[in-house]
């Protein structure tokens, strides 16, 4: 399947949330898409970290941003799928 171009996409975009806010998504498309589109961003930019990681011969500053950016995708994982870490009663 094609990735979508930008056009595409911001159309696609704007749709699911008139959709959403329209309260018209019986089949939870438009939610959905918005869903997987704002985990993308931040699974991209893990991609994006790593191969920079990996090329720039693994320096210690890249593997901050990876690090980083892992630890972001994986606090928008658990936001989305509405599981949050419970704290150990130290707060």
């Amino acid at each position: 399947m094609a990735k979508p171009t930008e056009k595409e996409l911001d159309i696609a975009i704007q749709m699911a949330i008139q959709m959403r806010e329209k309260n018209k998504d019986p089949f939870h498309l438009a939610q959905c898409l918005l869903s997987h589109n704002f985990r993308m961003k931040h699974l991209e930019d893990v991609l994006q970290k790593a191969d920079r990681y990996i090329n720039m011969g693994m320096a210690e500053h890249e593997r901050s941003q990876l690090i980083r950016a892992i630890e972001k995708a994986k606090d928008i994982e658990s936001y989305t799928s509405q599981q949050r870490d419970e704290p150990f009663g130290l707060e």
